[in-house]
């Protein structure tokens, strides 16, 4: 957590670029903070209330964030007390139950004028002529403000439940969404021609034929003959987000996404996995390392002063579910906690997943020196923010340290999870963004009103030429 007394010398060498700012969240009552759904400020349990998300949309669309980054999963956390066991989760909300988030975005969408929505969906269970369809469809809907969160899905239960008896092996999950992406770039930039559709009522010609085409495609995993059902929306290509510091995760964000999120609990650890995705884009794949945007995900907590900043994290603390946060590290390491007592140091257990896990954790979370990881120091970590970093205080030692993480690691952006919701980004709105206003870290006005999501980004509507997909361009000849 950080501190005010850390942050002597960081205005003075604050970064060049202003911030970009994503909200954090998911179509569930409790996403990174397990049993906050119940705080009197909360309504997370609203979720399934089209109203709570234009409400929310417009609130950040009005406070200037950049996007709203939608977290999903196909599965329920169910390895703690299991296997396959949902009760754990069920008084937390701990991310369960969850709705598809990609339905209510045209919704959002109409409610805001500059809002960009980042959408999660997988590469590994939708097939790529349905994902297109949806994307495409959302595009135009959405006016071009809308990206896609490319992620590969890592739950056992989403597995067995679209029919497999375990999860793809990783490597091979990587696989299957290089050519997915060949697919959907084929349809998106390759099946329809800029001039195909002209609208012409006079002559009765909606599009034109010759310049609507197939893409036949005949691959390892895919069978796709075309042509795109949808004809080219805004963006053609939704703006792509992706997440992933593995090997194979690092080598595909280096190649495919235009912005990439990376977690981690000291700005010095979060540098080296920017520096080797920035290296990998240009040496293996061509590609101008700042053509890929990287966020860092932060959870906030905010006041007037660090002492109510400390008073308000206590008192978000005393609503977490101890169940609940326990599920949530079950589902993300795939590790059952629940054969341990209560007292055990579970940086002594024998399971090396589960050693790996805290020791990383006992060495990088500020104020944590010498403690136990038990079951409820784990519990208690992940109750508030999940696995993000926590920055607590007033509105100068939280930007201080949002300065400083954007200094050392070199990134361009967070995405702030929120604890309640109403109350986190009204707090982050109330108090954060005026004063990276005031050292002129953070945009005054949008600068271009109702323009696309690669626009906000990158200037312009499309695929830049040294992005992989631009090759799949039909051109006019």
């Amino acid at each position: 957590m950080a501190s005010s007394t850390e942050s002597g010398g960081v205005e003075a060498q604050r970064p060049r670029k202003q911030l970009l700012l994503n909200a954090f969240v998911m179509t569930t009552p409790g996403h990174l903070s397990p049993g906050l759904w119940k705080h009197p400020r909360n309504q997370t349990d609203s979720y399934n209330k089209l109203s709570f998300w234009t409400s929310l949309a417009r609130l950040l669309d009005e406070g200037g964030f950049h996007a709203m980054f939608v977290a999903d999963t196909l599965g329920a956390y169910d390895v703690y007390k299991g296997p396959a066991n949902v009760d754990p989760v069920l008084a937390s909300g701990a991310q369960f139950p969850v709705n598809d988030p990609l339905y209510t975005v045209p919704a959002m969408a109409a409610a805001t004028r500059n809002l960009i929505f980042g959408v999660t969906a997988s590469t590994t269970y939708d097939p790529p002529y349905a994902l297109a369809r949806r994307f495409s469809t959302v595009d135009h809907l959405a006016e071009g403000r809308i990206a896609w969160n490319i992620v590969t899905s890592y739950l056992e239960s989403a597995a067995r439940n679209f029919g497999l008896e375990t999860q793809i092996e990783h490597d091979e999950r990587y696989r299957i969404a290089e050519e997915y992406m060949n697919v959907v770039y084929k349809l998106w930039e390759g099946s329809w021609r800029d001039d195909a559709v002209v609208r012409d009522r006079e002559s009765g010609q909606f599009a034109v034929a010759g310049r609507v085409r197939p893409i036949d495609h005949k691959g390892k995993y895919f069978q796709v003959p075309g042509p795109h059902i949808s004809e080219p929306s805004p963006q053609r290509t939704p703006f792509l987000f992706q997440a992933g510091t593995s090997k194979a995760g690092t080598e595909f964000g280096a190649k495919h996404a235009e912005a990439v999120f990376m977690g981690g609990q000291l700005p010095e650890l979060v540098r080296k996995s920017v520096d080797a995705l920035r290296s990998t884009a240009k040496d293996q794949f061509g590609r101008d390392p700042s053509h890929i945007k990287v966020f860092t995900g932060v959870t906030v907590i905010v006041d007037e002063t660090d002492e109510k900043a400390q008073a308000k994290y206590r008192d978000l603390l005393s609503y977490g579910d101890r169940e609940g946060a326990l599920a949530l590290f079950g589902g993300w390491t795939g590790n059952d906690l629940s054969a341990f007592s209560d007292d055990e140091d579970l940086i002594l257990v024998d399971k090396p997943a589960i050693r790996s896990v805290i020791n990383r954790w006992a060495t990088t979370v500020p104020g944590t020196d010498g403690l136990k990881w038990t079951k409820a120091r784990i519990a208690e970590f992940l109750c508030i923010g999940g696995m993000m970093p926590k920055i607590i205080g007033s509105p100068k030692t939280v930007v201080d340290e949002l300065e400083r993480w954007a200094e050392v690691a070199d990134i361009d952006g967070f995405n702030l999870a929120h604890v309640v919701n109403p109350g986190s980004f009204e707090d982050i709105i109330e108090f954060v963004i005026p004063e990276l206003r005031r050292r002129g870290l953070f945009r005054t006005e949008v600068e271009h009103e109702g323009v696309t999501a690669r626009e906000v980004f990158f200037g312009q509507p499309h695929l830049l030429s040294d992005h992989p997909g631009h090759q799949f361009k039909w051109p006019i000849s």
